[in-house]
C-alpha cells in the first residue's frame, strides 16, 4: 500500500489559511517528500507524519513556492535525529540550488545527495517505488512524477504442496528464483499466479496541458495535479503563465482514465476554489480539492478500500 498526504494546496505564496503545495508519500517505511515551499515543515507537523523516516526529497522545479522551505527541511530532518542518507533528486541545476541553500544549514548528521534528473527516466526510490519522469512545459524546466508500486505475483501453496516441494524451498520460489529439488529443477514460474495489478500515483504541478500527460498518468489510482485558475476565462492567463485551468486537470485525468483527481496549487487570488467543482465534475466526476493533512492509503486492489473522508 502507499500512504498519501498533502501538504498544501497553495501557489506562488503561502496564505494564513492555505499552505503551499506540496506532497508526502510513504511505503514499507519509507517516506518522500515532493516540493517543499515555504512553511512546509510545519504543514508537515500539523499533518502528524514523522520526519525521521524520510529518504528522498523530489523537486519539480526551482520557482520559490517549490524549493524556498527547503533549508528548514533539513533542518527538521536533523532535528529529528536522523542519521541515515537523504537524496535530493530534481532537474538541472538542483545540485547549485542545494548548495547555495546549505549555507543556512552547513552541518548536517546525515549525508545529504543531490541527483539531478531528465524526463524519461527511470528510478527505483527505497521502498521499492518505481519512478518515471516527465519534462513539462512551464517558464522553467519542471518535471512530473509517477510512482509505481508494483505487487509480485502470488505464491500457489496449494500448487507446491500437491507437488510435495518442501516448505523450505517457497520463500525462493516465491521471490522468483527456480530451485533443484529431488533431482528435478522446479520452475518458479509455474507456482507462481497471474501478473497483479499494483498502485500508482502521479503528480503534475507547474505546466500547460501537454499531449503526453495523459498517457503518463494512465490508470493513475490517484492523480494530484495543478489547478492555478478555476475556469475556462481564466484559460489565457494560465496559457502566459505557464499554468491550467481546473477543466484543462479534469480533461487530463479523464482522458488518463485514473480513479481519482485531486487539485491544488490554486492562485492565491482564487478564495473559493470549491465554486468550480461544479463544472469541473461534468468533465471527471471523481474530482476533488486537495484534502489537506488527511492521510489517505491507497490499498492494492484485492485489498479492502479505505474510506474517504470528506
Amino acid at each position: 500500500m502507499i500512504d498519501v498526504c498533502l501538504l498544501g494546496t497553495g501557489g506562488m505564496m503561502p496564505l494564513p489559511d492555505r499552505w503551499l503545495s506540496s506532497l508526502l508519500l510513504r511505503t514499507g517505511g519509507h517516506t518522500l517528500l515532493i516540493d517543499c515551499g515555504e512553511g512546509t515543515q510545519i504543514s508537515w507537523k500539523l499533518s502528524g507524519w514523522s520526519f525521521n523516516d524520510t529518504d528522498s526529497i523530489l523537486l519539480t522545479h526551482h520557482h520559490a513556492d517549490h524549493v524556498a522551505g527547503l533549508p528548514g527541511i533539513l533542518y527538521q530532518l536533523a532535528h529529528s535525529m536522523r542519521t541515515d542518507p537523504v537524496t535530493i533528486y530534481g532537474p538541472m541545476g538542483t545540485e547549485a540550488l542545494v548548495e547555495a541553500l546549505r549555507h543556512i544549514v552547513p552541518r548536517l548528521p546525515y549525508q545529504l545527495r543531490v541527483h539531478e534528473i531528465f524526463g524519461g527516466d527511470r528510478l527505483v526510490l527505497p521502498g521499492g517505488l518505481e519512478l518515471e519522469v516527465l519534462e513539462v512545459s512551464h517558464r522553467i524546466t519542471c518535471l512530473a512524477y509517477s510512482f509505481s508500486l508494483p505487487r509480485s505475483r502470488e505464491f500457489q501453496r496449494d500448487v507446491a504442496e500437491s507437488r510435495g516441494i518442501p516448505v523450505e524451498y517457497w520463500k525462493r520460489l516465491q521471490a522468483g528464483e527456480d530451485v533443484e529439488y529431488d533431482g528435478r529443477v522446479v520452475r518458479a514460474d509455474d507456482l507462481l499466479g497471474p501478473p497483479r495489478d499494483g498502485i500508482k500515483v502521479s503528480m503534475v504541478t507547474d505546466t500547460r496541458p501537454t499531449s503526453e500527460l495523459p498517457q503518463f498518468v494512465r490508470e493513475s489510482n490517484l492523480l494530484v495535479c495543478e489547478g492555478m485558475y478555476g475556469t475556462e476565462e481564466e484559460r489565457v492567463r494560465a496559457d502566459e503563465r505557464g499554468h491550467m485551468v481546473f477543466p484543462e486537470a479534469a480533461e487530463i485525468a479523464r482522458r488518463g482514465r485514473v480513479g481519482e483527481l485531486w487539485l491544488t496549487h490554486f492562485s492565491p487570488a482564487m478564495q473559493s476554489p470549491e465554486d468550480h467543482l461544479p463544472a469541473t465534475r461534468e468533465i471527471f466526476p471523481n474530482t476533488f480539492l486537495g484534502p489537506v493533512h488527511e492521510t489517505r492509503t491507497i490499498p492494492f486492489p484485492e485489498q479492502d478500500i479505505v474510506p474517504r473522508h470528506e
